[in-house]
């Protein structure tokens, strides 16, 4: 128990030491807390004294400097206010130095206008006189030559043009005649070649065709019982079947030459066979059509490989084919339509053209003649819509619509279409006109050249191909006929169609008569 006691009172004492100790920590700290704070009030009040001295240093200096910068800006304004001044005072004299040069010429030009015044004053004066001189002029010239001013104008008029139009005739008459010494040999070189170098047949195709039989009992066979296979090869072919008395033939007549064609093979496979009833009938012309159509077909590819033209479409190939069974005045189209292709490649090639183009333009220049008899339009017009249609070249497609003259050709592959084709249709032998046609061409041209004044007489000569015109010599000069020929020539052109060319001569003939007493 006494240790406790002991323990406590040494724990009690312990604790009062420890508090004592703290105290006296504590007042020793906050004496020495109160010895820096008073410290630092100090330094603050320096630095704050230090700045403020500072601060004054600067507001002095910022003064001064602000001072002289007023001064210098003043004197740099006063400076710049008195070269303004100066410039002001130049501009202002020179000014009054223009004003004064101003004013000057304002009299000098004010002295002009009124010499000018002066002068115009005295100009119309004499204006007044010349007029009246020139009246007085004009007045004796129509005294002493009897005429008008109007009449001598048309006078002196007339005179001029006269000779000016003798003068155009001579120029004209000499320009043609160095044109054709130089054309003519080239062109006839060029055309005569070709023509010798390619000549093919033509045959005279008909609307009629003839089967020949083995025997006249065979007609019978062929009219059957009640005329029943008669009727039927009619109207399965639409042929006309003319069964006379001519030995051993049968005639058979239509328009259209490939139903004529598929008529005549189906007759012939009948009678080669003899079993001739409606239904064998049916059978061999179905048999008849599908030869024909692969026959046309044949034609048409015989005939590109003949020109030596690839590429064409099948369509227009058929169509070629068609044309070996169409004919143009008596000649056959596809044959003539070869004979234009060949001669473009030889003109061609003479004129260092396209050859493959020329012969391809002129080897389908008829095809519309294909579809023309089936179809509403010129065969020129369906031509073009054909070639459109598979595909031809712009080329092609203007030498069709431009070898009749239509329309302007646009290219020189045309332009040998027209003449090959015209070398084709006129040459001897490879067309045959009606008598209507020409006659009614014969009348059109002279009734053409006898339009014209001064024409007595023309006469068409030589098929049409060259007119003779007589001319009254007293209207018709010698210059005046190259002109008239000229103008006679045009207008044939202008109004006629016709093949190949028309020559026209102008002939002026002076008679002068006296008789010896």
């Amino acid at each position: 128990m006494q240790y406790v006691i002991i323990i406590a009172v040494a724990v009690i004492l312990l604790g009062i030491g420890c508090f004592i100790a703290y105290r006296a920590g504590y007042e020793a700290k906050r004496k020495a807390d109160e010895e820096k704070i008073g410290n630092a009030d100090q330094k603050a009040r320096e630095i704050i004294d230090e700045a403020l001295k500072t601060a004054e240093a600067k507001k002095r200096e910022g003064l001064l400097e602000v001072k002289e910068e007023s001064i210098r800006a003043k004197n740099e304004i006063e400076k710049e206010t008195k070269e303004r001044r100066a410039e002001l005072q130049r501009l202002e004299r020179r000014m009054q130095q223009k004003e004064e040069n101003l004013d000057k010429k304002t009299d000098a030009i004010e002295k002009r206008e009124a010499s000018f015044a002066q002068k115009e004053e005295a100009l119309a004066k004499q204006k007044e006189q010349v007029a009246k001189l020139n009246e007085q002029r004009v007045q004796e010239l129509e005294r002493i030559s009897g005429l008008t001013s109007e009449q001598a104008k048309e006078y002196l008029l007339k005179t001029v043009e006269d000779d000016v139009k003798h003068e155009t005739a001579i120029l004209v008459k000499e320009l043609e005649s160095r044109a054709k010494e130089e054309a003519d040999k080239k062109a006839k070189e060029f055309v005569v070649g070709a023509i010798q170098r390619c000549a093919a047949d033509h045959v005279a195709e008909t609307t009629i065709s003839v089967v020949q039989l083995p025997n006249d009992e065979m007609k019978g066979r062929i009219i059957g019982r009640e005329g029943r296979n008669i009727r039927t090869l009619e109207t399965m072919t639409g042929v006309d079947l003319i069964i006379d008395d001519t030995p051993e033939a049968v005639v058979l007549s239509g328009f259209d030459p490939i139903r004529r064609e598929v008529a005549r093979i189906a007759l012939e496979k009948l009678i080669v066979d003899g079993r001739i009833h409606p239904a064998r009938i049916e059978e061999m012309v179905e048999k008849a059509q599908k030869e024909v159509e692969t026959m046309i077909r044949e034609e048409g590819e015989a005939a590109t490989l003949e020109v030596g033209v690839h590429g064409i479409h099948p369509e227009l190939i058929k169509l070629l084919g068609r044309l070996k069974f169409r004919t143009s005045y008596g000649q056959n189209v596809l044959k003539h339509s070869i004979e234009v292709s060949l001669l473009c490649g030889l003109l061609a090639s003479e004129i260092g053209a396209d050859v493959r183009l020329a012969k391809r333009a002129g080897l389908l220049h008829d095809i519309g003649k294909a579809v023309d008899h089936e179809m509403e339009g010129s065969h020129i017009q369906l031509g073009v819509e054909l070639c459109r249609k598979y595909k031809e070249s712009a080329t092609v497609i203007n030498a069709v619509e431009a070898h009749h003259g239509d329309v302007e050709p646009q290219t020189l592959i045309a332009v040998l279409v027209q003449a090959a084709d015209t070398i084709s249709a006129a040459r001897p032998g490879a067309r045959r006109e009606t008598l209507e046609t020409y006659t009614n061409r014969l009348k059109q041209l002279e009734d053409i050249t006898n339009s014209f004044k001064g024409v007595d007489k023309s006469f068409a000569i030589q098929a049409g191909r060259e007119v003779r015109i007589m001319v009254v010599p007293e209207q018709v000069s010698d210059a005046d006929m190259v002109l008239l020929a000229r103008d006679i020539s045009k207008k044939i052109e202008e109004e006629m169609e016709y093949p190949g060319q028309i020559k026209v001569n102008v002939i002026r003939e002076s008679r002068v008569t006296d008789f010896a007493k």
